[in-house]
């Protein structure tokens, strides 16, 4: 997603390169399943919702995922109802369907805390659709599927473009700064290659000091090569959208409060019962040393 804007500037810009690093990008589709590849040792660093690292450390596995750099700040989808809809209130969706997310997932638990925080039951105020694979939500609804559903960019724009769905709400600004994507990886792979992550985040941080100081334009043009069904004016003004509500954070620093708060999310939605202390399941070394510190 352009969601990760930074991480493909990074990329595409060669910075993994300059580290001496040899980066292969591959989606996982889903923080369980991007976990379930980190675990197996199919995959050596793991992007996701930190939601999961939590999860797999309470399941009592003892090589667990530590987090060692945030990417963004804010949720990254947005509702789209069938109609345009300027004065769109959260009670719209009253008796509505909703294609929501995999119970447990931050999409989720974002969209029920946003819910929650608008005055509504996600259990009895409206129907959530969760029987839907990540990957085809946005074709579910341009076939038919439900009246609202939680999207992604491009998929956001792109139902917009066919003229089956239109933004009438960012879940970003809604639920405000949550750390929703940061890279992790097992114990005992950073215990070995500590290198290899100085190295990883180091080219994180130049791509987030690089979409900081250019605009969203220069942006869409390095990570066009990703995104090759994308026009580069449909990329230009998704890129804008996230930089406009702050999406992108601007070091790879995963804080303490930030941690606090996805906990206090999780908990919220009834997916955490023994909480995690903080030291346990981040590591701010590699961070710190990026940025000079």
């Amino acid at each position: 997603s352009i969601f990760y804007a930074p991480q493909y500037v990074a990329y595409e810009l060669g910075y993994f390169k300059e580290e001496g690093l040899d980066v292969k990008i591959e989606t996982g589709f889903g923080a369980d399943k991007t976990m379930t590849a980190l675990i197996s040792g199919d995959a050596d660093i793991g992007f996701m919702g930190s939601e999961a690292s939590i999860y797999q450390y309470n399941e009592g596995n003892e090589d667990y995922a530590i987090n060692f750099a945030q990417l963004t700040q804010r949720a990254g989808n947005f509702l789209v109802g069938r109609e345009e809809n300027n004065q769109f209130q959260w009670s719209d969706l009253q008796g509505k369907e909703l294609i929501g997310g995999r119970k447990g997932g931050m999409p989720e638990m974002i969209l029920e805390y946003v819910l929650k925080k608008n005055g509504l039951d996600p259990e009895k105020d409206v129907t959530l659709i969760q029987n839907v694979d990540f990957a085809n939500t946005a074709g579910a609804f341009a076939g038919g599927t439900g009246d609202y559903t939680v999207e992604f960019e491009p998929n956001a724009t792109s139902l917009e473009q066919q003229g089956t769905g239109y933004v009438v709400a960012s879940l970003g600004i809604e639920s405000g700064y949550v750390p929703y994507t940061a890279y992790c990886a097992k114990k005992s792979y950073i215990e070995k290659n500590p290198d290899i992550i100085q190295h990883f985040t180091n080219a994180i941080y130049k791509g987030q000091q690089y979409v900081q100081s250019h605009s969203p334009a220069e942006i869409a043009k390095v990570i066009k090569p990703q995104f090759p069904e994308t026009d580069l004016d449909t990329l230009t003004s998704i890129v804008t959208r996230y930089a406009e509500q702050d999406t992108y954070k601007d070091n790879p620093v995963f804080s303490e409060e930030s941690f606090a708060l996805l906990q206090d999310i999780l908990k919220e939605a009834g997916e955490l019962s023994n909480p995690v202390d903080y030291s346990v399941l981040v590591n701010t070394d590699f961070a710190n040393k990026a940025m000079g510190q």
